[in-house]
């Protein structure tokens, strides 16, 4: 379970250090003039938009009714104020490249092509490729306890943790799917249930940490456990969502969550017996490398792979032998138990 939690954790910080404040790009004068003009003559270049002779919410400011912004544009948000950005953006972009100078950011980030209106797409791809370990993951995990391990007599498994491995696949789920919507198109939606998403999730990592290392199986200690880290979890989230999104405070509190689990995990690696400590502690040396791709933050190639998109690729083989630790631990699990019932 420990690497997991180390997935969870490096991804949440991955996208949590990023900020959205003014970036160089902003202040470039050309770029800014190039905005300016985009926005008054719906051009850039050669380049001209037709919804560009529409308002932000779609409406007609001059023409025909049939001139209306493509519903597949509308679906994205992309109005012509966001279109002008992107493509003085690209344009400015080809021109700093020719004099031989190096990417920079524009409003927070990396200027990354788009491919069918989707901003990152090998981003969103991977996103897309670890939903699909996670769900293949939490089956395999199903079909091991129901299918093949022994079951109780009253057809429940022996695992004690199977309740718990269940919810934390649908909130795993539900976070990589905001995580290819959020990179698909960056909007306040899909920004908020990304961060909230992600938030939800490494904070019932914890708890699901400390359960499983303190071996708590009685409901009592489980709800003494729960409920004050869900209420604050729940607070937070709401606090980002209809007060603040305060991207320092999201990135501290997620950091010390994070970190407390990595000490749990890493503390339990060391004393315990589990056959598959190996896994855990394999998981916290390279999970703790791959943090670098974050720290030593690097334009994308071609417009496509930055160090964040890596980090996605590398989470595909993370989250796969994240889910055979865990069916590892049910069969220890259950062969143990079943041992002191006989």
């Amino acid at each position: 379970m420990a690497p997991c939690r180390l997935i969870l954790l490096i991804f949440v910080l991955s996208f949590l250090v990023s900020s959205l404040n003014a970036s160089e790009g902003d202040a470039d004068p050309i770029y800014k003039a190039c905005l300016e003009e985009c926005e008054k003559s719906g051009c850039v270049g050669e380049k001209c938009f037709q919804h560009c002779k529409f308002s932000s919410d779609g409406k007609p400011i001059d023409g025909p009714w049939y001139l209306q912004e493509p519903l597949y544009q509308k679906w994205k948000q992309w109005d012509c104020r966001t279109d002008c950005q992107y493509h003085c953006m690209i344009t400015r972009e080809e021109q700093r490249e020719k004099l031989g100078n190096k990417p920079i950011k524009y409003h927070g980030k990396w200027p990354f092509q788009r491919v069918y209106g989707i901003q990152e797409p090998v981003a969103v791809a991977f996103s897309a490729l670890s939903l699909a370990v996670q769900f293949h993951g939490w089956l395999s995990f199903f079909i091991l306890l129901n299918y093949k391990l022994p079951l109780r007599p009253d057809k429940k498994t022996y695992y004690e943790y199977t309740c718990l491995w269940h919810i934390y696949a649908i909130l795993a789920m539900n976070f990589w799917f905001w995580s290819a919507i959020f990179h698909s198109r960056d909007v306040e939606l899909t920004e908020k249930l990304d961060y909230s998403s992600a938030v939800a999730l490494v904070g019932y990592s914890l708890i699901l940490a400390i359960l499983r290392v303190f071996d708590l199986r009685d409901e009592a200690s489980r709800v003494m456990v729960a409920a004050p880290l869900v209420a604050f979890v729940t607070t937070h989230i709401l606090y980002l969502n209809f007060y603040k999104l305060d991207y320092g405070l999201n990135m501290k509190v997620c950091m010390a969550m994070g970190v407390a689990q990595l000490l749990i995990w890493g503390i339990w690696a060391g004393i315990t017996s589990h056959p598959s400590r190996w896994k855990v502690w394999l998981f916290v040396v390279w999970g703790s490398l791959v943090v670098f791709l974050e720290i030593y933050d690097f334009p994308p190639y071609k417009g496509f792979v930055d160090a964040h998109a890596l980090w996605h690729a590398v989470s595909i083989p993370l989250t796969y032998f994240c889910w055979s630790f865990v069916q590892d631990d049910a069969e220890f699990r259950t062969s143990t138990l079943l041992k002191k019932i006989k």
